[in-house]
């Protein structure tokens, strides 16, 4: 047997494979088979800020007062039961599995979370994945003012906290390596998760409405947290995970060798059930066994850039001339 334990955020993890936030992870029972089958983390079903804003605009909707405390006593109801569910999600899971629970929330500003943050420690989890929903579409927002909301959520956030916390960043992310790097030297960020897989619009052109495209990712998504990773992973003192886009045994392998710490996936558990987690770790193991390696830490992030000879390869933006024939075709 090799050794596939890794470090991730000041945690021990017995592998680097975690199950990403997703609906697979939103009941105790379900955790438990994930366990079972070898994910070395999980990461629980987000909890929105928005969907806590929607179902208080619906609960108004639905009540009518005439006195003017209402409103809080409605606000504050919504709010403590979403809360209440999520926090008995994680001590319900911590009671049933032995592996890190990390807990995952998805905001858009600081002020829902900063009393939620200690009671999800108290609950037991081990870490907080933040997801800060940003996109940067308004051409009246700057990328200072963008990079300050960033900087003001994960203080407000990790002020209330001694578990680590790690960011789930978006590749739309404004000057994403500075802003990674600006964070990093907060202290207040124990690692980055690259990268978020946000909703996808398509056009029905027969209806003519916008729907959705499809939820999950392919394969060739990874190659941009590949890059990011390779870049970033060496230079700046924080660990990253890898998310979206690897399925198999060879994509986790990939994200190691660039330097990641953990990788997550939630697309390859759909299409191929819980089992492919037993699967993507014996594949890690056959490769290690036929390299010579006994352990992660000995060819974790060789390939990086900072160690690869090749560092062009992860700073290029454009296709090369061999390619261009293909470019230009289509």
């Amino acid at each position: 047997m090799k050794d596939l334990s890794t470090n991730y955020l000041g945690l021990t993890l017995r592998n680097p494979l975690l199950v990403g936030s997703c609906g697979l992870t939103k009941t105790a029972e379900s955790n438990r088979t994930l366990a079972e089958q070898g994910a070395g983390a999980i990461v629980l079903k987000s909890l929105f800020e928005e969907q806590i804003a929607a179902d208080l605009s619906s609960n108004l909707e639905n009540y009518q007062a005439d006195y003017p405390e209402a409103f809080e006593y409605i606000r504050n109801y919504t709010r403590s039961n979403a809360l209440e569910e999520y926090l008995d999600l994680i001590a319900d899971t911590r009671k049933a599995i032995d592996i890190p629970v990390i807990a995952s929330i998805n905001c858009v500003s600081g002020k829902e979370w900063v009393s939620f943050a200690q009671s999800v420690e108290k609950a037991g989890a081990s870490a907080i994945e933040l997801n800060i929903s940003l996109l940067p579409s308004d051409p009246r927002v700057t990328c200072e003012h963008l990079e300050q909301q960033y900087t003001e959520i994960v203080s407000k956030v990790s002020s209330m906290i001694s578990i680590p916390l790690a960011l789930k960043m978006s590749q739309y992310a404004p000057a994403l390596a500075h802003l990674i790097t600006r964070l990093s030297w907060t202290g207040k960020v124990a690692g980055f998760v690259l990268f978020n897989r946000y909703f996808r619009p398509d056009i029905n052109l027969q209806t003519l409405k916008v729907t959705k495209a499809e939820i999950f990712s392919s394969t060739v998504e990874m190659q941009e947290s590949l890059r990011w990773i390779a870049l970033l992973s060496g230079r700046i003192d924080r660990d990253f995970a890898a998310s979206t886009g690897v399925h198999d045994g060879p994509g986790l392998i990939k994200q190691l060798l660039v330097g990641a710490a953990a990788v997550q996936v939630v697309t390859t558990l759909y299409k191929n059930g819980t089992t492919q987690l037993a699967v993507m770790l014996k594949e890690l193991e056959a490769w290690m066994e036929q390299k010579g390696y006994e352990r992660i830490d000995q060819f974790r992030g060789i390939l990086s850039h900072r160690q690869t000879d090749n560092t062009a390869a992860f700073e290029r933006i454009q296709f090369m001339q061999q390619y261009g024939g293909i470019a230009e075709g289509n």
